[in-house]
C-alpha cells in the first residue's frame, strides 16, 4: 500500500465505497465521476503505478482484471450491446489517481474517441 493513494485506501478498507467485487488480486467500484451509466473502476490490489510499472510477472494480473470487467458486464446487463475498457497512462494520457486501473464503461451507445 503507498500511504497517500486513495485506491490503495479503498483496497485497505479505509475509504468508505460501495465495493462491487473484491478478490485476493483485485477490487472493482463505481467511479465517482462517471462518463457512461455504467463506470466501473477494476484496481489491482497491489498498488501498481500505471501500466509503465507492470512487470512482466504482472501479465495473470492484467489478464483478471480485464476477465473481472467481463464479469461485471454481465452482471449489469450491459455484455450483449457492448461496453468500453479503457486504461489511462500517465497525466498526457489523461491519468488522474496513480493507481492502474481500468476503466469499464457502458449503458448506452458510445462515440468513437
Amino acid at each position: 500500500m503507498t500511504q497517500n493513494c486513495i485506491f490503495c485506501k479503498i483496497v485497505a478498507g479505509e475509504m468508505p465505497t460501495t465495493l462491487l467485487y473484491q478478490d485476493e488480486q483485485v477490487t472493482a467500484f463505481r467511479d465517482i465521476h462517471p462518463v457512461a451509466p455504467t463506470h466501473i473502476l477494476i484496481i489491482p490490489n497491489r498498488h501498481i503505478a500505471s501500466t509503465n510499472e507492470a512487470a512482466p510477472e504482472d501479465e495473470a494480473l492484467l489478464g483478471h482484471l480485464i476477465g473481472v470487467a467481463r464479469l461485471l458486464a454481465e452482471r449489469e446487463n450491459i455484455a450483449a450491446n457492448g461496453y468500453r475498457l479503457v486504461i489511462n497512462t500517465g497525466a498526457d494520457g489523461g491519468q488522474v489517481v496513480f493507481h492502474l486501473h481500468l476503466h469499464l464503461l457502458g449503458g448506452r451507445k458510445l462515440v468513437h474517441p
